[in-house]
């Protein structure tokens, strides 16, 4: 098999690593010699974490999804114009294509899937979702005997590193942001990751595969960690729980819910000690029941596993075109998120004068929420106190109501935290 890359970078060079590194033991496993023959790069003058002395290098990446001995082309470029355009090219060329483009899919998944369907070709992206940990897999092949019912995971290794951090060392959100762009876990431009966009491809991504949809990434409810201080993970810790960033989707009688956003997971589960860069995704299905996908999120060679397997099932024929390449799908809506109930986190600045307690309560009785805990603390010398309060299960209409009738008191001082808790059953 003659395989072109575009991209050279992190990931294209570890892909080149894995596969002569462990040449030997992927042809014993697949009867088949991979072999990489031209690569499309910025700049063929450039240094490169991989050997290329075998691998033509070209700066025109037409080259590579245009030439004649190129069977496989590997996507590892990112971005999604002038991306998107070569993918269909390579497609229309008759090329099976491997992505770990989780924005490319997630945005224009459902049209490539189609193309890649009509042109009898494959698209697969296990490398989009996760790194290395093989979730695309386990949920299509190790799974397929299952409904599954949910699935919730950390999906993105640089917000986790932050939540974790600010847990550990007390440290606040901006401080540890620097810190994670000094040591490459965070862009320059953060955004993608922090404010949950990245999370929300993947997501769509998993969602999809799971519930047998089409991708809906423009249905998926996104929230980032940006307001999450200090205070919220002390009152949560104090509670019981850690704060984890999680992608969260569904099955219910209504349709899927489709979530990104800071989550009180109970400090006892599995999810809520999985720290740093590292990915995990929590699957329960009704036959197995809950099982857990843990490793790698990113890295170069991490990442090219995932790239690997997919060449792999190409070569085994294996694996069905992701999600379109179904025979049927099913038509579940997604649900709003005023609609959505769950547990809730709510943190409180308040005026510590007599009765706020009670005028406080009074404002989660007149919603009809019922209050499982509560905390107060004085945080300052002005005499005011921070409540920490978690409810029963409620819709996310009502709780945005009551924040807003809080926030319209007197006593009110800042504008109320709201996070979502997940006990993870």
């Amino acid at each position: 098999m003659k395989v072109g890359i575009l991209g050279l970078g992190t990931v294209g060079g570890g892909v080149v690593n894995v596969l002569q590194k462990n040449s030997a033991s992927i042809e014993r496993r697949t009867g088949v010699k991979i072999e990489v023959v031209l690569a499309g790069v910025r700049d063929v003058t450039q240094k490169r974490i991989c050997d290329t002395s075998n691998i033509k290098l070209t700066q025109d990446p037409f080259e590579v999804v245009n030439h004649s001995d190129v069977d496989v082309v590997l996507e590892l470029i990112g971005g999604i114009g002038l991306t998107k355009e070569l993918v269909e090219k390579a497609i229309n060329n008759g090329k099976h294509v491997i992505t770990a483009n989780k924005a490319l899919i997630a945005n224009h998944g459902n049209e490539l899937i189609k193309l890649a369907n009509k042109k009898q070709v494959r698209l697969l992206f296990e490398a989009s979702v996760a790194g290395g940990i093989p979730i695309i897999k386990s949920l299509e092949q190790g799974l397929s005997a299952n409904n599954i019912e949910s699935l919730a995971g950390i999906i993105n290794g640089t917000g986790n590193f932050i939540l974790t951090d600010m847990k550990e060392k007390g440290r606040d959100f901006d401080d540890v942001l620097k810190e994670a762009q000094s040591l490459g876990y965070a862009e320059e431009d953060p955004t993608f990751d922090v404010e949950g966009i990245d999370a929300a491809h993947k997501l769509s991504i998993l969602a999809a595969i799971a519930f047998g949809t089409e991708l809906q990434f423009d249905k998926v409810f996104t929230k980032g960690i940006s307001t999450i201080s200090t205070e919220d993970i002390l009152h949560a810790s104090e509670l019981g729980y850690t704060i984890k960033h999680l992608g969260i989707a569904k099955r219910t009688g209504d349709g899927i819910e489709l979530r990104v956003h800071p989550t009180l997971v109970p400090s006892k589960k599995l999810l809520a000690q999985v720290d740093g860069v590292i990915n995990a995704v929590i699957v329960t299905s009704d036959d197995l029941g809950t099982s857990l996908y843990y490793g790698a999120g990113a890295g170069d060679e991490a990442t090219a596993s995932a790239v690997i397997a997919d060449l792999n099932d190409i070569i085994n024929n294996q694996t069905s075109n992701h999600i379109l390449g179904w025979k049927s799908q099913q038509k579940l809506p997604v649900i709003k998120n005023d609609d959505i109930r769950s547990e809730f986190f709510l943190r409180l600045l308040v005026s510590d004068i007599k009765g706020v307690l009670a005028k406080v309560t009074g404002i989660f009785n007149d919603h009809n929420v019922s209050i499982e805990a509560l905390i107060q603390k004085q945080v300052d010398e002005n005499k005011n106190a921070h409540i920490a309060i978690t409810t029963d299960k409620v819709s996310t209409k009502t709780v945005m109501s009551i924040k807003k009738s809080i926030e319209a008191s007197e006593f009110n001082q800042a504008e109320v935290q709201i996070i979502h808790i997940e006990l993870l059953d």
